[in-house]
């Protein structure tokens, strides 16, 4: 019997194989539970983090911009400057705005100081005379006025403070700020954006461009652009001598840098003259930008002076700047009524129901042009030759804001015609009609999507039939816009 086994030796290959089958397996081990670990995590992580994760890694969006953002280059002349400095005291705000005002050479002690706390500082263009202007019978001083870009950029684009925009006009081009700030805050001023609009009449535009922001009617560069633009700027227009006007001049080399117009039509060319109320009471639901020509038409307003109109509209604008011009239609089901209101300026009340389609269509009101010049961009119709048969209109009188609960009360009162009319059912019969709103304030997503706001004839017992309240409110979700049988 044996109490001891004998020890078999193994062959050292063998050992050294079976440590490698035995690490490989050790691995292959250790990669399932990381994988299976890894699966678990994953399922078990929130989709509020996922959600975050893609969310950091696109672009947030840009606070709204403000009149801060935005600096001003506007074009003038010694010749004009005098005459037209009040238009821009308007809406000029020294406290807050940037930009200054191009003329052609020094002007006068006196008229370089006079309210100049009140206006922008006063800038003397480059020499332009090295550059050719080939365009028979016109202005060479197109050159430093489309210069305005290159000099004002220069002169802020190392500013300390932000500049997003730099906007463009002349000094009979009448902003709204708070209109022009709130349109801009819809792109990207990081982005390469050309904004304005054309004219209103077809010839115009065909003779200078369908696509081009027409200069009188104001334009913005978003300042990414526009510090590209100033680089290649004199080279630039060197290669067009042969352009009309500033503007021109601007579009061409915004074209060559593969940028086109984005169309904004709160800014207003105004190539019209005489009575330009068609234009204003069918205003578009975007907020009014700007207002040209504004000498070169009869005052907006009855009983006044060219200037003395345009500041009365802005004692509205100063109030509800948002709300200006803006249309709103309602319908008096008993007198088959149609009235029109856009806010800050008229009341219009049409004896008979109209359509809201045959409503918004632009009133020709203007002067007649013959040939393309009769030709607009926008929807028109005929205005009755007999000043009877037209609309009742009635113009603001006065705004004011309620202190207690922000109610906006707007009055307005009708514009004398010596008409017969019949007492009873005749808009005529009306003396005031008084609008209550209040304080229009759209979000972004309002300003992207515009939609028209509603209003209703409120009830009255109290003024004997010689006034009408009427209130403007947010259309229903599903509210449509007609007289209700």
């Amino acid at each position: 019997m044996r109490l001891f086994r004998p020890v078999s030796k193994t062959h050292p290959s063998s050992t050294i194989s079976a440590r490698m089958i035995n690490c490989i397996l050790l691995s292959v081990l250790i990669s399932f539970v990381y994988l299976l670990v890894s699966l678990s995590v994953s399922r078990l992580q929130p989709k509020d983090t996922i959600k975050a994760y893609f969310l950091s890694s696109q672009d947030q969006p840009q606070s709204l911009t403000k009149i801060d953002h935005i600096v001003f280059g506007i074009g003038s002349s010694t010749k004009w400057w005098p005459k037209r400095r009040e238009y821009v005291k308007l809406w000029w705000d020294a406290q807050r705005m940037r930009g200054c005002v191009f003329v052609d050479r020094p002007l006068s002690y006196l008229e370089n100081h006079t309210d100049s706390h009140l206006l922008p500082p006063i800038c003397v263009s480059e020499d332009t005379s090295r550059f050719r202007y080939t365009w028979r019978g016109g202005d060479r001083n197109a050159i430093r006025i489309a210069r305005c870009v290159l000099e004002t950029v220069r002169m802020f684009n190392t500013s300390s403070e932000e500049v997003r925009w730099y906007v463009f006009g002349y000094d009979n081009t009448v902003f709204v700020p708070e209109n022009l700030a709130r349109t801009l805050s819809k792109y990207d001023h990081t982005s390469w954006y050309y904004i304005g609009a054309s004219s209103e009449t077809y010839h115009q535009n065909s003779k200078f461009g369908h696509d081009m922001a027409f200069g009188g009617g104001g334009f913005a560069l978003s300042s990414s652009l526009a510090n590209v633009l100033a680089k290649n700027f004199d080279s630039c227009i060197e290669r067009y001598p042969h352009l009309y006007g500033g503007d021109s001049r601007i579009h061409a080399c915004v074209l060559e840098l593969g940028v086109g117009l984005t169309h904004e039509p709160g800014f207003h060319q105004f190539d019209v003259k005489g009575n330009a109320l068609g234009i204003l009471t069918s205003h578009s639901t975007r907020p009014l930008v700007s207002l040209h020509h504004v000498p070169h038409i009869d005052p907006i307003f009855p009983n006044s002076t060219t200037f003395t109109a345009v500041r009365h509209l802005f004692s509205a604008v100063e109030v509800d700047p948002l709300r200006i011009l803006q249309l709103s239609v309602c319908y008096d089901r008993w007198y088959s009524w149609t009235i029109s209101v856009s806010w800050g300026y008229t009341v219009q009340i049409e004896g008979r129901h109209l359509y809201l389609r045959d409503v918004l269509r632009t009133q020709e009101t203007w002067k007649p042009s013959s040939g393309l010049a009769s030709v607009y961009t926008f929807n028109t119709r005929e205005v009755h030759p007999d000043p009877c048969q037209r609309p009742v209109t009635f113009f603001m009188e006065h705004v004011s804001s309620s202190p207690v609960d922000g109610t906006i009360k707007s009055v307005y009162k009708q514009a004398y015609e010596n008409c017969t009319y019949d007492p009873i059912s005749s808009p005529r019969k009306l003396e005031e009609i008084r609008v209550f709103s209040t304080r229009l304030d759209p979000n972004m997503r309002q300003l992207k999507a515009p939609r028209r706001q509603c209003c209703d004839i409120l009830p009255t017992s109290s003024t004997g039939g010689k006034v009408m309240e009427i209130g403007i409110r947010e259309c229903k979700e599903d509210e449509l816009i007609y007289i209700h049988p």
